[in-house]
């Protein structure tokens, strides 16, 4: 039997890892595996320095020079690195005592910390590295790639709605005409949905525990009886890197962190996801109607067979990319916080998948952005839509009739226009025919379907 070819972006089972790869090299190295493994190095140290200062007779405090080694084995933390641990790995069959073993093998020949070995990992279980790492690496995840990437595309849809703020379009509700908008206002609505659900996600709190196998600090007491280790293990997780995690302490929980948090942090990705469905699917129908015009670059082609063709393809592939995000940002949501009893493994393997929920919302809001910059404005055809539906102004004229007591307003608008092709003339013979004031005659007189859009230009701009 022939042996596996070596891996490459073209023979990877994920596109995420294959045809996408490109694309995520910012997130590639903050959710792999060897950006678990970084940060399981980085929790081991930080408790390792940490009990150097807690003055316990045992283990008196490290170095400067000490110290500063071991945070260069974080700071300085390598693809080889990550190997050598895997390496571990095939003996002890489990990675985070191979992590343990690692930094140990990183004592040899300084003997100061060789003498301090044994506190490496001391009266740690393993969630106690791993849940602060999954914490660690959802906090640079979210803050350097998730977060700025979402910051573009509302950027750029923000520069949209104050450029075409004053641009008119047709409203359609339930497929048919309605008040007009305009372009900027549209775009506006987004936006302000978009920020709020963008503070959501950076607003949720990110949770660690390192209380020991149950929650209970059992196995630190049998050394300390004494030591306050819950304000110890707060420091540790509360403190700012690079001597502490910068997260929030957890003070309750079993053998592993309750995942709550994680499970908001998820569905608050979702929620962005499903508002950028959203815009993905009416800026596909506004481009299908023409409102918009989408650029080429030189030498890309639409379509295999037609060359007229130019798809929409960054916001269809926006649309799925989202889709299969939010699929397994729910499965994590609603599995991660279940657990039986004091522990299981089920969610181990869940959320090594955490990094390709991510991926591929992060790769929809690289398309998204990348559509949006290709969109151009086709007024002609905004214009087109607009003189062709006079009958919008059926609205406007009713509700100054009702102002002045015009009985049965509605009524007479209904006859006129119900079902019918109106044109300026006859909505022009009706309001000459009304009894009320001729200066609110002559204002519905000059009013036509492209100004009757309210403030909805005002709203554009106050985004």
């Amino acid at each position: 039997m022939s042996s596996s070819p070596p891996f490459s972006t073209i023979n990877a089972l994920s596109p995420l890892d294959g045809r996408y790869a490109s694309k995520l090299n910012q997130l590639r190295p903050l959710m792999s595996e060897q950006g678990y493994m970084h940060r399981r190095v980085q929790v081991e140290v930080a408790w390792f320095i940490a009990l150097s200062d807690a003055k316990f007779a045992e283990f008196k405090p490290l170095s400067p020079g000490a110290r500063t080694y071991l945070l260069g084995l974080v700071k300085n933390f390598s693809e080889t690195d990550a190997s050598a641990i895997k390496d571990i790995e095939k003996t002890t069959n489990h990675d985070v005592k191979a992590v343990e073993y690692w930094i140990k093998s990183k004592f040899e020949a300084r003997p100061e910390l060789q003498g301090a070995s044994e506190f490496v990992h001391f009266a740690c279980t393993s969630e106690d590295i791993n849940n602060t790492s999954h914490a660690l690496q959802l906090k640079s995840s979210r803050d350097l790639v998730v977060l700025p990437a979402l910051d573009k595309v509302i950027a750029q849809l923000r520069e949209m709605a104050h450029i075409y703020a004053e641009e008119p379009m047709l409203s359609r509700t339930h497929g048919q005409t309605a008040s007009p908008t305009t372009v900027g206002k549209e775009i506006a609505n987004v936006v302000v949905r978009l920020a709020n659900a963008r503070d959501k996600i950076a607003s949720i709190k990110l949770m660690a525990k390192m209380n020991g196998a149950v929650g209970n600090y059992n196995a630190h007491l049998s050394a300390w009886p004494d030591f306050d280790w819950e304000g110890f293990s707060r420091n540790v997780i509360e403190t700012p890197e690079p001597l502490g995690l910068g997260l929030t302490f957890q003070p309750y929980s079993i053998q592993i962190e309750p995942h709550d948090y994680m499970a908001e942090l998820f569905d608050a990705v979702a929620r962005t996801n499903t508002i950028l469905i959203d815009l993905a699917r009416d800026i596909w129908g506004y481009v299908s109607v023409g409102y918009f015009k989408q650029r080429l670059k030189d030498g890309e082609i639409g379509s295999s067979t037609m060359p007229h063709k130019v798809n929409p393809i960054d916001f269809e592939n926006a649309e799925g990319n989202l889709g299969l995000a939010n699929a397994l940002l729910r499965h994590l949501s609603e599995k991660l916080p279940i657990s039986r009893w004091q522990r299981d493994l089920t969610d181990s393997t869940v959320l090594r998948n955490m990094g390709v929920a991510l991926g591929y919302a992060v790769l929809a809001y690289n398309s998204m952005s990348v559509g949006l910059n290709k969109l151009e404005l086709n007024r002609e055809a905004l214009s087109e839509d607009l003189n062709s539906s006079w009958e919008v102004l059926a609205e406007p004229i009713q509700t100054v009739m009702r102002r002045y007591g015009v009985q049965g307003a509605y009524e007479k608008l209904k006859e006129v226009t119900r079902g019918k092709t109106v044109k300026a003339e006859d909505l022009h013979a009706l309001i000459r025919s009304l009894e009320i004031p001729e200066a609110e005659k002559e204002r519905l007189l000059k009013m036509t379907p492209g100004t009757y859009v309210g403030m909805a230009a005002i709203l554009a701009k106050k985004v």
